[in-house]
């Protein structure tokens, strides 16, 4: 192998990886908004690709961020790389402060007090996967929250790159590149 590493990494060390890239997240911050600006689209596109992304990432569907980016990103005619990498923004370092707003907010919504649930039901019922019990107290008021945040952070997203690739492209005919 060409670029193989020498002593590989240990167990230990590619989970560290996985949370806290070896270079630092800034990096991979960077990477990913210099990725989304020199995609070849038109800043509409690149932008309501960057907003399904985000927006999706707001719901609980953990599973599904990817797909339902996509199809987001279909109906509003968005880039799907732009969607993809959009979703980048629900993270484990992000998914807490995500979901715990969205739950604040859906409380509100649905115009209620937060209910309390035992430390170990909550294990029980996650262990045997039963998610209907879960339903009314805490998935119900997430999603209910998730939709408004999502739709608010899309926008934002949107704004800040179509306005971010609207001038690196300008930048970028300038330079005649």
């Amino acid at each position: 192998m060409l670029f193989r590493r020498r002593k590989p990494l240990s167990l230990a060390q590619r989970i560290r990886a996985v949370f806290w890239p070896s270079k630092g997240l800034l990096r991979s911050i960077r990477y990913i908004a210099i990725r989304v600006l020199r995609l070849k689209a038109t800043p509409h596109a690149v932008a309501a690709g960057v907003a399904a992304g985000v927006a999706v990432s707001c719901t609980p569907f953990l599973g599904f961020h990817f797909l339902m980016a996509f199809c987001l990103a279909f109906i509003l005619r968005g880039n799907m790389i732009a969607a993809a990498l959009g979703t980048a923004f629900g993270n484990p370092l992000t998914f807490p402060v995500i979901f715990a707003a969205a739950y604040r907010i859906g409380i509100f919504v649905l115009g209620r007090a937060p209910e309390k649930i035992g430390e170990a039901d909550l294990f029980t019922l996650l262990r045997h996967l039963d998610f209907a019990p879960l339903w009314h107290p805490i998935l119900k008021p997430v999603l209910v929250g998730g939709l408004p945040l999502g739709a608010f952070c899309g926008a934002v997203f949107y704004l800040l790159t179509w306005q971010g690739v609207r001038l690196f492209q300008q930048r970028r005919t300038r330079q005649g590149v």
